[in-house]
């Protein structure tokens, strides 16, 4: 069984969490992903790193993202989707994230509503999600272009392959699309923020939207209570050793591999996995419809989950 030393509790910032990544037994897994068809993919704590490092660059140098910018992930949870979050996060800037949306066309009444600036328990459609943004990385470009057909804002649309072993978009893509996987490899493996988010910024915003009608309401980010729409960046790596997706269930002191199913949504699971990556642990996160074994929990050397 892999040996893990725990990381220093005190980490605050994505910034200290990702140098710990890399320099903390940084040959030691920190997140393995099931997918469909089969798909496994392990990442150590320095490749995680890697890949995030490569992503920032990418987002700082080709399409200007910096604190404040506000990126929607149009994507199931997935190793790249925290890998895209945790970017996001290293850029200073807010992701913006979504449950039970349905993209599909654009509704020619709503208006352009900043995606980190939502009231709580505001009502809020697809198309405002994402014109509301500056950015937007989706598995799914030409729903998405049609989405935003029509809309007030045109923010930057970026298609994201899923497979592991796809380098570039397969077929084509809408136009005024960037295709993340063709070009994000030739960026430089190791990133400088130019600027520190404050931490009263909003780091992350989770929408619950409803799949039948195309809107929803704006829910509490995991750690700041029910009654708010925002995650700050005060917070992000605050929330305590309680897992939400594993109720009642505290993480031990010493580091866990820990099982994580995108089932839970990405409420419970974004959290946890960052509780457990700051305590030195590892991630095994299954992607829907990926069925939990015996043998894969024995195979995988499982401890929580």
């Amino acid at each position: 069984m892999t040996k893990w030393a725990a990381m220093d509790q005190s980490l605050n910032t994505p910034t200290q969490l990702l140098h710990a990544l890399r320099t903390n037994n940084p040959t030691s897994p920190r997140l393995t992903w099931y997918g469909p068809d089969s798909e496994r993919v392990e990442f150590s704590g320095r490749v995680l790193e890697n890949w995030v490092a490569k992503t920032a660059n990418y987002l700082v140098d080709e399409l200007d993202a910096e604190t404040g910018t506000v990126i929607a992930l149009d994507l199931p949870l997935h190793w790249r989707s925290l890998a895209w979050l945790l970017a996001t996060w290293a850029v200073g800037a807010t992701a913006a994230t979504t449950s039970g949306i349905q993209t599909g066309t654009a509704d020619d009444t709503a208006t352009s509503t900043p995606a980190g600036a939502a009231a709580p328990g505001a009502l809020i459609t697809g198309v405002e999600l994402f014109s509301g943004a500056d950015i937007v990385a989706t598995a799914s470009p030409a729903q998405i272009h049609s989405l935003l057909t029509g809309a007030k804002s045109d923010p930057l649309v970026v298609a994201v392959a899923l497979p592991a072993l796809q380098m570039r978009w397969m077929g084509e893509l809408p136009p005024r699309t960037l295709d993340y996987s063709g070009e994000v490899r030739s960026h430089a493996d190791v990133f400088f923020a130019d600027a520190e988010p404050e931490p009263s910024d909003t780091a992350w915003q989770h929408t619950v939207l409803n799949n039948h009608t195309g809107a929803g309401t704006v829910v509490a980010g995991p750690t700041l209570g029910a009654d708010t729409d925002k995650t700050d960046y005060a917070h992000l790596l605050t929330g305590g050793a309680q897992l939400l997706s594993i109720p009642g269930t505290e993480l031990p002191a010493l580091p866990q591999r820990v099982l994580l199913q995108a089932s839970h949504g990405w409420a419970a699971v974004v959290p946890d996995a960052l509780k457990i990556w700051a305590a030195g642990g590892s991630v095994v996160l299954l992607g829907d419809g990926v069925l939990v074994s015996e043998t894969l929990r024995a195979s995988e050397n499982i401890t929580l989950g």
